[in-house]
Protein backbone atom coordinates (compact mmCIF):
# COMPACT_ATOMS: atom_id res chain seq x y z
CA UNK A 1 0.00 0.00 0.00
CA UNK A 2 2.81 2.31 0.91
CA UNK A 3 4.55 1.49 -2.30
CA UNK A 4 1.37 2.14 -4.25
CA UNK A 5 0.95 5.44 -2.47
CA UNK A 6 4.48 6.45 -3.23
CA UNK A 7 4.00 5.40 -6.82
CA UNK A 8 0.89 7.52 -7.12
CA UNK A 9 2.65 10.54 -5.60
CA UNK A 10 5.53 10.06 -7.94
CA UNK A 11 3.17 9.83 -10.84
CA UNK A 12 1.34 12.93 -9.74
CA UNK A 13 4.63 14.70 -9.28
CA UNK A 14 5.49 14.01 -12.87
CA UNK A 15 2.09 15.01 -14.31
CA UNK A 16 1.65 18.35 -12.55
CA UNK A 17 4.67 20.05 -14.14
CA UNK A 18 3.52 18.97 -17.57
CA UNK A 19 0.10 20.64 -17.06
CA UNK A 20 1.68 23.85 -15.79
CA UNK A 21 4.02 23.92 -18.75
CA UNK A 22 1.11 23.43 -21.16
CA UNK A 23 -0.79 26.35 -19.61
CA UNK A 24 2.23 28.62 -19.82
CA UNK A 25 2.71 27.63 -23.44
CA UNK A 26 -0.87 28.49 -24.34
CA UNK A 27 -0.62 31.87 -22.62
CA UNK A 28 2.58 32.57 -24.43
CA UNK A 29 1.04 31.76 -27.78
CA UNK A 30 -1.96 34.00 -27.03
CA UNK A 31 0.31 36.90 -26.08
CA UNK A 32 2.37 36.35 -29.19
CA UNK A 33 -0.73 36.42 -31.39
CA UNK A 34 -1.96 39.57 -29.67
CA UNK A 35 1.41 41.22 -30.16
CA UNK A 36 1.43 40.22 -33.82
CA UNK A 37 -2.02 41.72 -34.27
CA UNK A 38 -0.91 45.10 -32.92
CA UNK A 39 2.26 44.98 -35.01
CA UNK A 40 0.27 44.30 -38.17
CA UNK A 41 -2.22 47.05 -37.29
CA UNK A 42 0.65 49.45 -36.81
CA UNK A 43 2.08 48.49 -40.15
CA UNK A 44 -1.26 49.08 -41.79
CA UNK A 45 -1.48 52.57 -40.28
CA UNK A 46 2.03 53.45 -41.33
CA UNK A 47 1.09 52.43 -44.85
CA UNK A 48 -1.21 55.50 -45.14
CA UNK A 49 0.28 58.25 -47.23
CA UNK A 50 1.31 61.31 -45.20
CA UNK A 51 -0.35 64.67 -45.84
CA UNK A 52 2.01 66.50 -48.23
CA UNK A 53 0.66 69.89 -47.11
CA UNK A 54 1.91 69.52 -43.53
CA UNK A 55 4.08 72.51 -42.72
CA UNK A 56 2.92 74.60 -45.66
CA UNK A 57 2.49 78.30 -45.05
CA UNK A 58 -0.82 80.05 -45.55
CA UNK A 59 0.56 81.69 -48.66
CA UNK A 60 1.57 78.40 -50.22
CA UNK A 61 -1.76 76.76 -49.38
CA UNK A 62 -3.61 79.60 -51.05
CA UNK A 63 -1.33 79.57 -54.10
CA UNK A 64 -1.88 75.85 -54.58
CA UNK A 65 -5.63 76.25 -54.11
CA UNK A 66 -5.66 79.06 -56.68
CA UNK A 67 -3.81 76.86 -59.15
CA UNK A 68 -6.44 74.14 -58.68
CA UNK A 69 -9.20 76.70 -59.22
CA UNK A 70 -7.57 77.92 -62.41
CA UNK A 71 -7.60 74.37 -63.79
CA UNK A 72 -11.18 73.69 -62.67
CA UNK A 73 -10.24 71.11 -60.04
CA UNK A 74 -12.88 72.37 -57.61
CA UNK A 75 -12.83 69.42 -55.20
CA UNK A 76 -9.09 69.66 -54.58
CA UNK A 77 -9.27 73.45 -54.37
CA UNK A 78 -11.96 73.17 -51.68
CA UNK A 79 -9.80 70.77 -49.63
CA UNK A 80 -6.84 73.14 -49.73
CA UNK A 81 -8.94 76.17 -48.80
CA UNK A 82 -10.48 74.24 -45.91
CA UNK A 83 -7.01 73.33 -44.64
CA UNK A 84 -5.87 76.93 -44.98
CA UNK A 85 -8.75 78.27 -42.91
CA UNK A 86 -8.44 75.58 -40.22
CA UNK A 87 -4.67 75.98 -39.82
CA UNK A 88 -4.50 79.76 -40.24
CA UNK A 89 -7.93 81.10 -39.15
CA UNK A 90 -6.79 84.72 -38.98
CA UNK A 91 -5.27 87.04 -41.52
CA UNK A 92 -5.67 88.08 -45.13
CA UNK A 93 -5.32 84.61 -46.61
CA UNK A 94 -7.99 83.19 -44.30
CA UNK A 95 -10.46 85.89 -45.34
CA UNK A 96 -9.69 85.33 -49.01
CA UNK A 97 -10.15 81.59 -48.50
CA UNK A 98 -13.59 82.22 -47.00
CA UNK A 99 -14.52 84.24 -50.08
CA UNK A 100 -13.15 81.80 -52.63
CA UNK A 101 -14.49 78.65 -50.98
CA UNK A 102 -18.08 79.80 -51.47
CA UNK A 103 -17.46 80.09 -55.21
CA UNK A 104 -15.58 76.76 -55.27
CA UNK A 105 -18.41 74.95 -53.47
CA UNK A 106 -20.88 76.36 -56.00
CA UNK A 107 -18.78 75.31 -58.99
CA UNK A 108 -18.37 71.87 -57.42
CA UNK A 109 -22.14 71.48 -57.24
CA UNK A 110 -22.50 71.98 -53.47
CA UNK A 111 -25.00 74.84 -53.44
CA UNK A 112 -26.03 74.37 -49.80
CA UNK A 113 -22.40 74.53 -48.64
CA UNK A 114 -21.79 77.59 -50.79
CA UNK A 115 -24.77 79.46 -49.34
CA UNK A 116 -23.75 78.46 -45.81
CA UNK A 117 -20.23 79.78 -46.46
CA UNK A 118 -21.65 83.10 -47.69
CA UNK A 119 -23.92 83.47 -44.66
CA UNK A 120 -20.99 82.73 -42.37
CA UNK A 121 -18.84 85.32 -44.14
CA UNK A 122 -21.59 87.93 -43.77
CA UNK A 123 -21.74 87.28 -40.02
CA UNK A 124 -17.98 87.40 -39.55
CA UNK A 125 -17.26 90.36 -41.85
CA UNK A 126 -20.35 92.60 -42.11
CA UNK A 127 -18.28 95.52 -43.44
CA UNK A 128 -15.82 93.68 -45.65
CA UNK A 129 -14.95 95.37 -48.98
CA UNK A 130 -15.88 92.17 -50.85
CA UNK A 131 -19.33 91.89 -49.32
CA UNK A 132 -20.90 93.17 -52.55
CA UNK A 133 -19.36 90.21 -54.38
CA UNK A 134 -20.66 87.77 -51.77
CA UNK A 135 -24.19 89.17 -52.07
CA UNK A 136 -23.93 88.93 -55.85
CA UNK A 137 -22.74 85.33 -55.60
CA UNK A 138 -25.59 84.51 -53.22
CA UNK A 139 -28.04 85.95 -55.71
CA UNK A 140 -26.51 83.98 -58.58
CA UNK A 141 -26.58 80.66 -56.74
CA UNK A 142 -30.27 81.00 -55.93
CA UNK A 143 -30.97 82.44 -59.37
CA UNK A 144 -29.54 79.43 -61.20
CA UNK A 145 -31.22 77.01 -58.81
CA UNK A 146 -34.60 78.25 -60.04
CA UNK A 147 -34.10 80.21 -63.19
CA UNK A 148 -34.18 80.62 -66.91
CA UNK A 149 -31.18 78.30 -67.22
CA UNK A 150 -33.09 75.36 -65.80
CA UNK A 151 -36.22 76.38 -67.67
CA UNK A 152 -34.32 76.04 -70.93
CA UNK A 153 -33.42 72.46 -70.04
CA UNK A 154 -36.78 71.36 -68.63
CA UNK A 155 -38.90 73.55 -70.95
CA UNK A 156 -40.89 74.55 -67.87
CA UNK A 157 -41.98 78.10 -67.11
CA UNK A 158 -39.97 79.07 -63.98
CA UNK A 159 -43.03 80.83 -62.61
CA UNK A 160 -44.67 77.42 -62.27
CA UNK A 161 -42.07 76.19 -59.78
CA UNK A 162 -41.65 76.90 -56.08
CA UNK A 163 -40.65 80.60 -55.92
CA UNK A 164 -38.48 80.16 -52.80
CA UNK A 165 -35.20 80.29 -54.74
CA UNK A 166 -36.39 83.25 -56.82
CA UNK A 167 -37.37 85.20 -53.71
CA UNK A 168 -34.04 84.52 -52.00
CA UNK A 169 -32.20 85.55 -55.14
CA UNK A 170 -34.34 88.70 -55.33
CA UNK A 171 -33.53 89.57 -51.70
CA UNK A 172 -29.78 89.16 -52.28
CA UNK A 173 -29.70 91.28 -55.44
CA UNK A 174 -31.95 93.90 -53.86
CA UNK A 175 -29.62 94.14 -50.84
CA UNK A 176 -26.61 94.44 -53.16
CA UNK A 177 -28.16 97.28 -55.19
CA UNK A 178 -29.37 99.11 -52.08
CA UNK A 179 -26.12 98.85 -50.10
CA UNK A 180 -23.61 99.04 -52.95
CA UNK A 181 -25.25 101.03 -55.78
CA UNK A 182 -21.88 101.76 -57.39
CA UNK A 183 -20.61 98.18 -57.24
CA UNK A 184 -19.41 96.67 -60.50
CA UNK A 185 -21.91 93.87 -59.86
CA UNK A 186 -24.88 96.26 -59.47
CA UNK A 187 -25.78 96.66 -63.20
CA UNK A 188 -26.15 92.93 -63.74
CA UNK A 189 -27.98 92.60 -60.42
CA UNK A 190 -30.53 95.19 -61.59
CA UNK A 191 -31.17 93.26 -64.81
CA UNK A 192 -31.74 90.07 -62.87
CA UNK A 193 -34.02 91.89 -60.45
CA UNK A 194 -36.26 92.89 -63.35
CA UNK A 195 -36.46 89.28 -64.43
CA UNK A 196 -37.12 88.06 -60.88
CA UNK A 197 -39.89 90.59 -60.26
CA UNK A 198 -41.84 89.25 -63.20
CA UNK A 199 -40.98 85.64 -62.36
CA UNK A 200 -42.41 85.95 -58.87
CA UNK A 201 -45.41 87.92 -60.15
CA UNK A 202 -46.02 85.28 -62.82
CA UNK A 203 -45.96 82.62 -60.11
CA UNK A 204 -48.85 84.39 -58.38
CA UNK A 205 -50.70 84.69 -61.71
CA UNK A 206 -50.09 81.05 -62.56
CA UNK A 207 -51.63 79.95 -59.26
CA UNK A 208 -54.49 82.42 -59.74
CA UNK A 209 -55.26 80.94 -63.15
CA UNK A 210 -55.29 77.41 -61.68
CA UNK A 211 -57.79 78.56 -59.05
CA UNK A 212 -59.89 80.20 -61.76
CA UNK A 213 -59.96 77.01 -63.85
CA UNK A 214 -61.06 75.02 -60.79
CA UNK A 215 -63.83 77.41 -59.88
CA UNK A 216 -62.10 78.72 -56.71
CA UNK A 217 -62.87 82.32 -57.63
CA UNK A 218 -62.15 83.96 -54.27
CA UNK A 219 -58.73 82.32 -54.12
CA UNK A 220 -58.07 83.36 -57.73
CA UNK A 221 -58.87 87.00 -56.90
CA UNK A 222 -56.64 86.93 -53.82
CA UNK A 223 -53.60 85.64 -55.73
CA UNK A 224 -54.19 88.04 -58.62
CA UNK A 225 -54.48 90.96 -56.20
CA UNK A 226 -51.12 90.01 -54.69
CA UNK A 227 -49.47 90.31 -58.09
CA UNK A 228 -51.14 93.68 -58.76
CA UNK A 229 -50.33 95.09 -55.32
CA UNK A 230 -46.76 93.85 -54.84
CA UNK A 231 -45.39 93.92 -58.40
CA UNK A 232 -46.68 97.06 -60.01
CA UNK A 233 -45.26 97.53 -63.49
CA UNK A 234 -44.46 93.85 -64.03
CA UNK A 235 -45.85 92.42 -67.29
CA UNK A 236 -47.70 89.76 -65.29
CA UNK A 237 -50.00 92.44 -63.81
CA UNK A 238 -51.96 92.64 -67.07
CA UNK A 239 -53.01 89.00 -66.82
CA UNK A 240 -53.65 89.34 -63.08
CA UNK A 241 -56.18 92.12 -63.75
CA UNK A 242 -57.86 90.06 -66.45
CA UNK A 243 -58.19 87.11 -64.03
CA UNK A 244 -59.83 89.44 -61.52
CA UNK A 245 -62.34 90.56 -64.15
CA UNK A 246 -63.26 86.94 -64.97
CA UNK A 247 -63.41 85.82 -61.33
CA UNK A 248 -65.63 88.71 -60.25
CA UNK A 249 -67.88 88.07 -63.21
CA UNK A 250 -68.24 84.39 -62.27
CA UNK A 251 -69.19 85.39 -58.74
CA UNK A 252 -71.72 87.91 -59.97
CA UNK A 253 -69.88 90.85 -58.44
CA UNK A 254 -70.49 93.21 -61.32
CA UNK A 255 -69.30 96.39 -59.61
CA UNK A 256 -65.94 94.88 -58.71
CA UNK A 257 -65.73 93.31 -62.17
CA UNK A 258 -66.29 96.69 -63.83
CA UNK A 259 -63.72 98.37 -61.56
CA UNK A 260 -61.07 95.78 -62.45
CA UNK A 261 -61.98 96.09 -66.12
CA UNK A 262 -61.54 99.89 -66.04
CA UNK A 263 -58.12 99.55 -64.40
CA UNK A 264 -57.12 96.97 -67.01
CA UNK A 265 -58.26 99.17 -69.91
CA UNK A 266 -56.62 102.30 -68.48
CA UNK A 267 -53.23 100.65 -67.97
CA UNK A 268 -53.31 98.29 -70.95
CA UNK A 269 -55.51 99.88 -73.64
CA UNK A 270 -54.28 97.39 -76.25
CA UNK A 271 -54.50 94.38 -73.96
CA UNK A 272 -54.59 91.12 -75.88
CA UNK A 273 -56.50 89.58 -72.98
CA UNK A 274 -59.43 91.96 -73.48
CA UNK A 275 -59.45 91.31 -77.22
CA UNK A 276 -58.80 87.60 -77.35
CA UNK A 277 -58.77 86.18 -73.81
CA UNK A 278 -56.07 83.71 -72.80
CA UNK A 279 -53.80 83.02 -75.73
CA UNK A 280 -50.87 80.69 -76.02
CA UNK A 281 -47.70 82.75 -76.15
CA UNK A 282 -45.40 82.54 -79.16
CA UNK A 283 -42.38 81.86 -76.99
CA UNK A 284 -41.28 81.64 -73.36
CA UNK A 285 -41.33 85.06 -71.70
CA UNK A 286 -38.35 84.24 -69.51
CA UNK A 287 -35.77 83.90 -72.32
CA UNK A 288 -34.14 87.27 -71.84
CA UNK A 289 -30.49 86.14 -71.88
Amino acid sequence: MQLNSLAMQAACGHVAPVRRQSLVTRLGLALACLLAFFVLAGCANTGKEPDPTVGWTAERLYKEAKDEMDTGNWTQAAKLLEKLESRYPFGVFAQQAQIDIAYVYWKDGSNAQALAAIDRFERLHPNHPSLDYMLYLKGLINFYQDSAFLAGLTRQDPSERDPKGARESFDAFKSLVARFPDSKYAPDARLRLNYLVNSIAMNEVHVARLYLDRGAYVAAVNRAQTAVRDFQGAPAVEEALYIMVLAYDKMGMTDLRDDASRVLSANYPDSTFVKSGFQKESGPWWKIW
